[in-house]
């Protein structure tokens, strides 16, 4: 993956960042939704983490780039692994069919982003011929 893609990736987190600073200072509306989010990923019943590969898996399924990224770096600082990420964009492609595949590229891409910027190395396409 290329400059390119991670540079989209970046504006998504700085286009982010700036309008949540945004909204928090001049929304009651958005606050009140900040509480919701922050009540609704605490951990319960589900751990914060299983919570955030449901929601990386709806992400992927409704093609929200912003929430894969989200989601995924949530993830990552809960626990998860590599491997239950990539299980999870799985029961999202088996969920969604077709358009999810698009979206769960992707993930792999923010995926990628992320190990890259956590050093844990590169990620691989493994391509395996079918029979």
């Amino acid at each position: 993956m290329g400059n390119k893609e991670f540079g989209k990736i970046e504006d998504i987190i700085k286009e982010r960042k700036y309008a949540h600073d945004f909204f928090l200072k001049n929304s009651k509306v958005y606050r009140s939704f900040v509480e919701l989010e922050q009540k609704t990923f605490s951990d319960g019943e589900l751990k914060k983490k299983y919570k955030e590969l449901i929601a990386l898996g709806i992400s992927i399924i409704i093609n929200c780039e912003s929430c894969i990224e989200w989601h995924i770096n949530e993830a990552l600082k809960s626990g998860a692994s590599f491997e239950e990420i990539i299980e999870t964009i799985e029961v999202s492609i088996e969920m969604g069919g077709g358009p999810a595949t698009v979206a769960s590229r992707f993930a792999l891409k923010v995926l990628d982003y992320y190990k890259s910027k956590k050093s844990l190395g590169q990620l691989k396409l493994i391509n395996k011929k079918k029979e």
